[in-house]
């Protein structure tokens, strides 16, 4: 079946009473995607209550495509966001990055065709992110999307190929700083189609930064403030080969005998750690968690002495902590972290002396990025709304 069978159940027209309503469909495909995603929820009701029905009305429905599902950490997230469940859920679930693609194109396609949107609103880059800016492109709906023009300049990075070809098909791009904008304009891209918003990942973070202090995960753990390493540690460069994974292990195994060290592990980790038969340090302090709940991981962003990392995510909230921040990859696509943040690229073979020079130094370094403020989804709203009467004109 190519639609899971409770999206026909759901998906329907949008209600189009007045000639002045905006239609959009939110697209999330995985867990950080509906952490952006939930400001721009919150913004859209704030334009409604702001602007009443004396202008344009905005109408929308979220999108879960399924491409990441764990019904649980799912449920938790939600209430902890503040949202309701998406409406639509196209259950696509994993696979090859083909089949992932494929699944997502065929199923997204029958929910544009019932709904009908004006716009389809796709944040980051994960596959569902390009597969549904493709559904759109052929289909004459437009997208914009949010966190547009980041780069690693790394092809073999699938994200790298899926941010690329959502900004070419993109009809707006909205941009999270300007070294974004600088790149979208090498790449031909009008810069009518440019805006830079800021930051929505910062927006989610301000808005529970209040929650995420009530957490405790420090207090279960028996952690003091600023006298722990924060690990998160997925991609497939750090935990596919068993030489590299094995000595990340015995780096946070020599770690763990300076300072405690807090692994909540990915499922992809913890796979690949019981196929290579590594075993997890087993000296010092060493908590190897399942994975945290957005909340916990906030509170353990800010209060960290240093987070060791390959996510995005963790970049950018670490920066606006300015918790210090060594990411375990040889580039990033967030270069504003490491040129204005405390973040800093590292790899295996120095990944000792970095350690001890950031144990050495000032336990908050950098400063945070222009328009990293919390208000970034009332910029992409307003964004979005103006483009798209600039194009109905």
């Amino acid at each position: 079946m190519i639609i899971a069978p409770r999206v026909h159940v759901i998906c329907q027209s949008f209600h189009r009473p007045l000639e002045t309503e905006l239609q959009f469909l939110m697209v999330a495909g995985a867990r950080p995607n509906f952490i952006k995603i939930a400001p721009l929820i919150k913004a859209a009701e704030a334009y409604n209550a702001e602007h009443g029905r004396a202008a344009v009305h905005l109408q929308w429905r979220l999108v879960h495509t399924g491409q990441h599902y764990d019904e649980k950490m799912s449920e938790r997230l939600f209430q902890e966001l503040g949202m309701a469940p998406p409406e639509i859920n196209l259950e696509a679930g994993s696979g090859t990055h083909a089949v992932q693609t494929a699944t997502v194109m065929c199923r997204f396609e029958q929910v544009c065709l019932e709904t009908k949107p004006d716009w389809v609103v796709v944040v980051g880059d994960v596959n569902s992110t390009m597969a549904c800016a493709l559904v759109c492109a052929k289909m004459g709906i437009k997208v914009a999307h949010v966190e547009a023009g980041l780069r690693s300049f790394d092809r073999q990075m699938p994200e790298e190929v899926n941010r690329l070809v959502t900004d070419a098909l993109a009809d707006l791009l909205l941009t999270p700083s300007h070294d974004a904008d600088e790149n979208l304009k090498h790449e031909g891209i009008p810069e009518a189609k440019i805006k830079l918003v800021g930051n929505v990942l910062i927006d989610a973070l301000i808005a529970n930064t209040a929650q995420a202090e009530s957490s405790q995960v420090m207090e279960d753990l028996g952690l003091q403030s600023k006298a722990f390493a924060y690990v998160t540690l997925h991609r497939p460069g750090n935990v596919d080969q068993k030489e590299t994974l094995s000595g990340i292990m015995c780096h946070l195994n020599r770690l763990a005998t300076r300072l405690p060290v807090v692994f909540p592990m990915h499922p992809r980790t913890r796979k690949m750690l019981a196929q290579f038969q590594i075993t997890p340090p087993r000296q010092g302090a060493f908590h190897l968690l399942e994975p945290i709940g957005y909340h916990d991981s906030l509170h353990l962003t800010r209060n960290a002495r240093f987070i060791l990392t390959d996510s995005g995510g963790l970049q950018e909230e670490s920066t606006y902590f300015r918790t210090p921040c060594l990411t375990l990859r040889p580039n990033t696509e967030r270069p504003v972290t490491v040129t204005l943040g405390s973040n800093r690229l590292t790899h295996l073979n120095r990944l000792s002396d970095d350690i001890g020079e950031v144990l050495n130094s000032d336990d908050r370094r950098g400063r945070v990025p222009p328009l990293w403020d919390g208000k970034a989804a009332g910029r992409v709203i307003a964004a979005l709304v103006e483009h798209d009467q600039l194009l109905r004109r």
